[in-house]
């Protein structure tokens, strides 16, 4: 498994309509329903967890990222293409984002959010970058 197929999986997705705890390509799907997407594009062992809260808090999401067996966190500093990121939204970690590689030489990411009311792929831009506070990486377990 590369990044590249990682991002694959992911674009698969692109603009599937945002639904809290939707898993559904092409139907609806939230941040964590892309990266259970691609668990299962990629044949990775994963627990999906469901009846989480939309703003995730007291460091819940990063408990559900911990638990995953083909998660492992890694440094921030060595996050690159492929590798999930975590980010404030607001005060704890809420949100997950997959780093889709760059771009003339800016970092982008394919995400769903309510805000953009589906999965897509945009430049980190400044302030999301503020707000990535840890990364993961997927492995074979």
């Amino acid at each position: 498994m590369t990044p590249d197929d990682i991002i694959a999986a992911a674009l698969e997705c692109m603009g599937t309509p945002f639904m809290h705890q939707g898993r559904v390509p092409g139907v609806g799907m939230d941040c964590a329903g892309l990266l259970v997407h691609c668990f299962k594009r990629l044949g990775l062992r994963h627990q999906d967890e469901r009846g989480y809260p939309r703003t995730p808090f007291d460091g819940q999401l990063e408990r559900i990222l911990d638990s995953q067996p083909s998660l492992q966190r890694i440094a921030l500093a060595d996050a690159g293409p492929g590798d999930w990121l975590i980010m404030r939204m607001s005060r704890d970690p809420q949100h997950i984002a997959l780093h889709a590689g760059f771009e003339r030489g800016h970092p982008y990411i394919i995400h769903s959010t309510s805000e953009s009311g589906r999965v897509v792929r945009h430049r980190l831009d400044a302030l999301n970058r503020t707000r990535v506070t840890g990364a993961y990486r997927m492995v074979a377990a």
